[in-house]
């Protein structure tokens, strides 16, 4: 099996135990993030992905639909079904730009907009069940959005 360096630097000696392994590491972390996620967003009708939209949203305003995906790292295939469902319950609407009929621009209905004050306490809660402090959560974003960004560089 040959294997691809991404960069002219010599790797270094890694261990192969799963459990040495940082990818595995933040891919179970997430699985316990998404359980917990789940559980605060089941009562506003919302799954972990739309959720993300809805911050968003809430946020910013009215978006096109890439311009959603640019800030959620998601592709429209897999964006416009969940904005789809965001639509149905009430919480967006979606119409075609007038300057541009290629963009869907997406807008708060009065419910998405009334929606933010029910999610107010889910950062919260997800610190709580963290047992993380605000500081804690800031190193730690700060560390893995700087990951993040070496990785997408280093990704091609």
């Amino acid at each position: 099996m040959e294997t691809h360096r991404i960069s002219s630097t010599p790797a270094p000696a890694l261990s192969q135990l799963l459990d040495q392994q940082l990818c595995f590491a933040i891919y179970s972390t997430m699985l316990g993030l998404n359980k917990v996620y789940r559980r605060l967003l089941k009562g506003l009708g919302l799954t972990y992905p739309q959720y993300l939209v809805m911050l968003v949203l809430w946020e910013h305003g009215d978006l096109s639909v890439s311009a959603i995906g640019e800030k959620v790292f998601l592709d429209s295939p897999t964006l416009t079904p969940l904005l789809k469902r965001l639509e149905v319950a009430g919480f967006v609407s979606r119409q075609r730009s007038g300057s541009d009929e290629r963009q869907v621009i997406v807008s708060l209905t009065a419910a998405g907009k009334t929606l933010q004050s029910q999610a107010k306490d889910v950062p919260g809660c997800v610190a709580s069940a963290m047992e993380c402090s605000a500081q804690d959560i800031d190193v730690l974003r700060t560390r893995l959005t700087g990951l993040r960004s070496v990785l997408f560089k280093n990704a091609g």
